[in-house]
């Protein structure tokens, strides 16, 4: 392991009782299978993390927005548990200087890993529950996860703002294919062009929209199709 633990322990805000789940938490599969450790990696952790993290995320959601249909809270939801989001907090807690890895795993670069790093966060999430509890799990979700309710409510503007991301985030929480965007016609002079562009989320749910760059007219492709996802979800 590169770093002192307790320097790890400082970044999260939480001190381990039992030693043992943080060093679980941070041991990949790769690691263990070199060591010969039956069970000894974070895959379980990781496992009991998704779902700890799924209930504090939700728990805290419907706290902060009373007034929000399942809809939006289902959006905000996924946008806070994704691997992009977990990743970017392991980022900052410079958690893949801290990973037990196998040798190959180190080779191919896996202390940089998004999916990894995302795991390894969830993993040290149940083992903060393991080890100190409920409220152990939901003061560090709290901190690094949610941040305070000013960043909470920024989450929320923005993905009801940029269509296209918030159109990403519903069509994933209603299980529907990635949208896509084809451009599909433009007219005028060069310095007046304006742009059609076709936004489809699989076979059923399409979109034309209409602006002055191809990004404004995918925004407003997305926006039509997001409130008519939104309609079905609420």
């Amino acid at each position: 392991m590169r770093a002192d633990l307790e320097a790890l322990e400082a970044a999260l805000g939480y001190t381990f009782q039992n030693r043992d789940f943080l060093v679980r938490a941070l041991t990949h599969t790769s690691h263990a299978y070199e060591k010969n450790l039956p069970l000894g990696d974070n895959e379980q952790l990781e496992f009991l993390g998704d779902a700890v993290l799924g209930f504090l995320v939700s728990e805290h959601l419907i706290n902060r927005f009373p007034g929000y249909r399942e809809g939006r809270l289902s959006v905000l939801k996924n946008f806070l548990v994704s691997a992009s989001h977990l990743h970017e907090v392991a980022q900052r807690l410079e958690l893949g200087e801290y990973l037990r890895l196998g040798r190959g795993e180190e080779l191919s670069g896996g202390r940089v890993k998004r999916g990894l790093l995302a795991d390894a966060l969830e993993a040290l999430i149940a083992g903060q529950y393991l080890d100190g509890g409920l409220e152990a799990a939901r003061g560090f979700v709290v901190r690094h996860i949610l941040g305070d309710a000013s960043a909470i409510a920024g989450y929320a503007d923005s993905l009801f703002t940029n269509y296209k991301g918030a159109l990403q985030e519903v069509a994933r929480s209603l299980n529907l294919p990635a949208p896509r965007y084809v451009v599909v016609g433009e007219q005028g002079p060069a310095h007046a062009r304006t742009f059609r562009v076709e936004a489809r989320v699989g076979e059923e749910w399409v979109a034309r929209g209409e602006g002055d760059s191809k990004k404004s007219a995918g925004q407003q492709a997305a926006q039509v199709i997001l409130k008519q996802l939104m309609a079905k979800v609420e």
